[in-house]
Order: C-alpha cells, then structure tokens, then sequence
C-alpha cells in the first residue's frame, strides 16, 4: 500500500535551504519515492490552513518512507532543513 509525506514548509533561509532541495531527491529516489508535488501553487479551498512550500511525495508503503525518513544519508539533510526551515510534515497510507 502507497503511502504519502505531506510537507509544509516556510523556507527561512532560502540559500541554505537550496543545499537541502538539491541532496533531497536522490535519497528520496533510493528508497523508492518520487515527487507528485514539490513547491507549486496552492489554493486554499477551505479552512484556515495557510501552506507557504507544499511537498507530496509517493512512497511503495509506510516502510519505505519510514525507512527514508529516518537513513543515514537524510538524517544530515533533514537537520539542514531543520535549521533553516520551519516545517509541519506528515505520512498517510494511502488506498
């Protein structure tokens, strides 16, 4: 079963964060993820929720993402990410 990371993230120190958007997606790749949005418009279409850069990337299973998320070769990039971003992720199975 597929599951999703759904990122929302405010970008603080866009130079640093380049570093981030550019080692991300081969350790993404790895574990069998890929991109289905990565900082494209967004349009609120109820609530109050105010996404600034939203991220949605497909993973085979929960497995996969978990194993993603937490591998030695992410860990230095999410830390990156973690002091020059401000960010609200989550992981979804999906259908």
């Amino acid at each position: 079963m597929p599951a999703y990371m759904i990122a929302d993230v405010q970008v603080n120190d866009p130079e640093a964060y380049q570093d981030y958007a550019k080692g991300v997606p081969a350790t993404v790749a790895a574990h069998g993820g890929r991109y289905l949005a990565r900082g494209g418009a967004v349009r609120v279409l109820e609530g109050g929720w105010a996404p600034r850069r939203t991220v949605v990337i497909e993973f085979p299973s929960m497995e996969a993402l978990t194993a993603w998320y937490e591998s030695p070769e992410y860990r230095p990039l999410r830390e990156l990410r973690q002091r020059v971003a401000d960010s609200r992720l989550v992981a979804v199975e999906g259908l």
